[in-house]
């Protein structure tokens, strides 16, 4: 059984790996590119949101404080009328890309330490390549994937969007997969 120390080289490896098919999942095939629908009649839109002063965060509506405000006429009234949603409000200005790329690292390298976990628990030194690859894509595939999948149950994330995420977990698992088959302590070289 490998230790997490004798496995951080396919961790580091399997984290830059999914880095780089995330990059070009998103900057050459940009299969995300329209999963989110622009406001009607944006800059009136706009207008009458900085106009309520948003701090950044997120925000439900109608929003209540209880189960029992849940259950009120009123609030049944609001959801009946709508709109009914989730509304999340970044700082102003441009999207802070070097930090959002640096917390996306961080949490490749946490989905590939728990990988080396599992799989160091899980298979020998020297584990064929295939085994290595068998149990380390479906662990990655847990920690890739199906984090999205209740973006869709909770906070109304079109389906269609969610299987575009689930997608790019599929090639986020084959990369951090073939990382750790590939430098699997003690496999054939």
């Amino acid at each position: 059984m490998p230790t997490l120390a004798e496995l951080w080289l396919p961790i580091v490896v399997a984290a830059v790996f999914v880095f780089v098919v995330s990059s070009v999942v998103h900057m050459a095939l940009q299969i995300h590119k329209h999963d989110f629908a622009t406001l009607p009649d944006e800059a009136k839109s706009l207008d009458a949101l900085r106009s309520l002063g948003l701090k950044p965060g997120s925000y439900r509506f109608p929003a209540c404080n209880s189960m029992k405000d849940m259950q009120s006429p009123e609030m049944a009234e609001k959801l009946r009328r709508g709109p009914v949603g989730m509304l999340t409000v970044f700082p102003n200005g441009p999207m802070a890309m070097g930090k959002a790329l640096g917390q996306w690292f961080v949490f490749c390298i946490v989905v590939a330490v728990l990988v080396a976990y599992v799989a160091g628990i899980s298979l020998p030194r020297g584990a064929e390549f295939m085994a290595v690859f068998r149990v380390t894509t479906t662990v990655a595939f847990l920690g890739f994937a199906f984090s999205s999948v209740t973006d869709s149950i909770w906070k109304a994330l079109s389906w269609a969007v969610t299987a575009k995420f689930v997608f790019d977990g599929v090639l986020y698992a084959l990369a951090t997969g073939v990382a750790f088959a590939w430098l699997w302590p003690g496999a054939a070289a």
